[in-house]
């Protein structure tokens, strides 16, 4: 899949289907979305594109209350790929282009930049400066410019229980640590990365070393212990690394504060089960959370706590279903 950042990057691919949103989390109703434009598009013998905005525009209008997403771009683009379609535009939001007037952005950006045959949307579309532009100015403006403007059928982005698929039906499972339920509706395991930085060692100590992460994107769920997988996305120079890169490891995943000996700032660590003496500093990882196990507790000794890890490494044995 193509991903531009700019107009200015686009070659001529021809007559294309676009659509436009956030796509964050891209769960399970993005997909088939996508996917039945993808379909739509090789029946026309079009190409297949859509557009999505770095930051959120939410972030961008009301600073103070930005939305914390559910994937990084970095993942955003890698699940976009995995629906089949032929490029991606990530638009840079800023208040100059919030600026644009409804025909401004149809003009410049779906027709003479993504050269769209179809624009597919949703029956609550909103574009353009204050929002002005909706469906029905969508296809005011494809009749004057010349492409055809599909409504998205909200039938095959409702899920088996009758609840529309949606990225705050996502959000409410995660906060909730429902990872199954979040997983479900995501349609795989939900991801938080980041780079594995030094800690304070005390894993090491107490004998269950862990890659401490500087989290760099993915929604934070909420605490507790996890199993997980751990990837090594990008070595990053480290040379003892790069053997690893690809790899789904399996993890003990402990994510908030560590009330046992004091801790007061949330730490996001990852025990590699079966795994020693792997140095991972510097390189950039990702946790694919499976399972929420318990709340992150005060266990009032060391003892205690080296106790409950050997139980919590026991329990994500059986959760990922790994021999000892």
């Amino acid at each position: 899949m193509h991903v531009w950042r700019s107009l200015a990057e686009i070659p001529d691919l021809g007559p294309a289907v676009v659509t436009l949103g956030n796509f964050d989390g891209v769960h399970r109703g993005h997909q088939a979305v996508l996917e039945a434009m993808v379909a739509d598009a090789r029946a026309r013998g079009h190409v297949a594109l859509a557009m999505t905005f770095d930051p959120h525009p939410k972030a961008v209008h009301d600073p103070a209350h930005t939305p914390e997403l559910i994937t990084g771009i970095e993942d955003r683009l890698e699940r976009l790929a995995a629906t089949g379609l032929d490029g991606v535009l990530v638009v840079r939001y800023t208040l100059d282009f919030a600026r644009q007037t409804p025909e401004e952005f149809v003009r410049d950006y779906l027709v003479r930049g993504l050269r769209a045959s179809c624009v597919v949307v949703g029956r609550d579309t909103r574009f353009g400066r204050g929002n002005a532009g909706d469906v029905a100015t969508m296809r005011e403006l494809g009749s004057e410019l010349g492409f055809a403007v599909d409504i998205i059928d909200d039938a095959c982005a409702v899920s088996e229980s009758g609840r529309r698929w949606s990225s705050t039906w996502v959000r409410e499972l995660l906060e909730s640590g429902d990872l199954p339920g979040a997983n479900d509706v995501l349609g795989r395991e939900h991801r938080i990365r980041g780079t594995v930085i030094h800690g304070d060692a005390l894993g090491r100590e107490i004998g269950f070393p862990t890659a401490n992460l500087d989290h760099s994107a993915g929604m934070i769920p909420r605490h507790g212990v996890f199993a997980a997988w751990l990837t090594v996305l990008d070595a990053r120079g480290n040379a003892r690394a790069e053997g690893l890169v690809g790899q789904r490891m399996p993890a003990a995943v402990s994510l908030g504060m560590n009330y046992t000996v004091g801790g007061t700032d949330l730490r996001v660590e990852a025990f590699a089960i079966d795994r020693t003496g792997i140095d991972l500093y510097d390189a950039e990882v990702a946790l694919d959370l499976v399972e929420w196990r318990r709340p992150m507790l005060d266990f009032g000794s060391l003892d205690a706590l080296i106790e409950a890890l050997g139980e919590d490494v026991d329990w994500c044995r059986e959760v990922l279903a790994i021999r000892a």
